[in-house]
C-alpha cells in the first residue's frame, strides 16, 4: 500500500499542473483573460524546477566533499552508494535549469521550428517543460549506479518476502500506468476543454479495424524474434546487454514472470499507461523522434546501454502504427509484445527449474 500511495503523490502535482494549464487554454481559446491561470502554471512548474536546482547545487557542494573527505561523506551518507557525485548533481541542476528555460516564450518558440507545438499554448508550454523530469530521472538514476541501486532493491525485496514484494510489485506497476493514462487524458484537455468522447479521439485511442487487429498482433509477436535476432548480432560486437541493466531489470520486473497476472500486467498496464501518453498525448506534439527518444529514456533502468536503442526503435515502431493506424493498434502491439517476452521468460524458468 506504501508504494501505491507513493506513486499517487508524485502524480498528483502533474494533475494539478496540467488542469491548471488546461483551464488557461480553455480561456485563450475563447479569448478571455488566461494570463494569471498560464503564470499559476508556470510558477509551479518553475517552483519545482528551482527547488531541484538547488538541491543539484547542495549535491554538487558534497561532490566536492567526497573528493577531499571521502570518510566524512561516508558518516553523513550511511549506507547510500554513489556511483558518481557529480553525475547526480549535474543530472538535478542541469535539467532543471533547461526546464526553467523552456517555460520561456523565446525557448518555446525555438521547440516549435522542429515540432507542432503552439508556442502560446500553456500546454503545451507545461508538457515541454515536464520532459526535463525525464532526464532528471534518467542521470540520477545514472549517478546513483544501476548495479547500486539493483543492491538496494534487492535488500528492500528480501526484507518484504518474495511474495509481498510480487503482489506489491503489481499493485504500483498498475498505479503508476493508470495514473499516466488519466494525466495524458487531463493533459489533453479532459474536464477542461473536452468532453470524453473527444478526449479518447484526441489520444487516437479510437475502436480498431479487424486489419487493425491484425496488425497490432502481428507486429507485436513479429518484433520478438527481429529483437532477439538484433541481440544476438550485436553482441557479437561486445555491444549486447550489460550485466548492471539485466540485474537491476529483473529487480524491477523480474517478479512479473513468476505468474500468469503477472505476466498480463507486464503487458496491459504498460499498453494502457505509456501507449495513451506517448503515442497518444505527447507523439502529435512533439513528433515520432522527440517522442520515440523520451519513450526510450523514461526506461532509466537500462541506463544509456544497448537496451536504450532497443526501446527507441520499437518507440518508433509504435509511433509508426500511431500515425499510420491509430492509438489503439499500438497499444495491442505492445501489450502483446511485452507479454510475448513474459511469456517466453516464464517457460525458460520453468524449463530450467523443472
Amino acid at each position: 500500500m506504501s508504494e501505491v500511495l507513493s506513486v499517487v503523490t508524485l502524480f498528483v502535482p502533474m494533475f494539478v499542473v496540467m488542469w491548471i494549464a488546461n483551464a488557461a487554454e480553455a480561456r485563450r481559446v475563447r479569448e478571455e483573460p488566461y494570463q494569471p491561470l498560464a503564470v499559476t502554471a508556470y510558477f509551479l512548474m518553475a517552483a519545482f524546477y528551482a527547488g531541484t536546482f538547488l538541491m543539484g547545487l547542495l549535491v554538487q557542494v558534497l561532490a566536492f566533499v567526497v573528493r577531499t573527505n571521502p570518510e566524512a561523506i561516508a558518516v553523513a551518507t550511511g549506507p547510500l552508494t554513489v556511483a558518481s557525485w557529480d553525475l547526480l548533481a549535474a543530472g538535478l541542476w542541469g535539467p532543471a535549469l533547461l526546464g526553467l528555460l523552456l517555460l520561456l516564450p523565446a525557448a518555446r518558440r525555438a521547440v516549435a521550428r522542429f515540432a507542432p507545438l503552439d508556442a502560446a499554448n500553456p500546454v503545451h508550454a507545461v508538457a515541454l517543460s515536464f520532459t526535463m523530469m525525464v532526464v532528471i530521472n534518467l542521470v540520477f538514476t545514472l549517478g546513483i549506479g544501476l548495479e547500486n541501486l539493483a543492491d538496494l532493491m534487492a535488500t528492500a525485496r528480501a526484507m518484504q518476502g518474495e511474495d509481498a514484494a510480487s503482489t506489491n510489485l503489481i499493485a504500483s506497476l498498475w498505479a503508476q500506468q493508470l495514473l499516466t493514462a488519466l494525466l495524458a487524458m487531463v493533459g489533453v484537455g479532459w474536464l477542461t476543454r473536452r468532453d470524453w468522447r473527444a478526449t479518447l479521439a484526441r489520444l487516437g485511442v479510437t475502436p480498431m479495424t479487424a486489419q487493425q487487429w491484425g496488425v497490432g498482433l502481428g507486429i507485436g509477436v513479429g518484433l520478438v524474434p527481429l529483437i532477439i535476432l538484433m541481440e544476438r548480432l550485436f553482441s557479437l560486437f561486445g555491444w549486447g546487454a550489460q550485466a548492471d541493466v539485466a540485474r537491476l531489470t529483473e529487480m524491477l520486473i523480474g517478479g512479473l514472470f513468476e505468474s500468469p497476472f503477472g505476466i498480463l500486467t507486464l503487458g496491459l498496464s504498460a499498453a494502457l499507461g505509456e501507449e495513451t501518453i506517448f503515442r497518444g498525448a505527447l507523439q502529435p506534439r512533439f513528433g515520432l523522434i522527440l517522442t520515440s527518444l523520451l519513450f526510450a529514456l523514461v526506461h532509466s533502468n537500462y541506463g544509456i546501454s544497448f537496451s536504450t536503442l532497443i526501446v527507441f526503435l520499437i518507440g518508433m515502431v509504435f509511433g509508426w502504427m500511431r500515425i499510420r493506424h491509430n492509438t489503439s493498434t499500438a497499444m495491442v502491439a505492445h501489450a502483446v509484445y511485452n507479454m510475448t517476452l513474459g511469456i517466453l521468460a516464464y517457460i525458460g524458468v520453468s524449463l530450467v527449474e523443472y
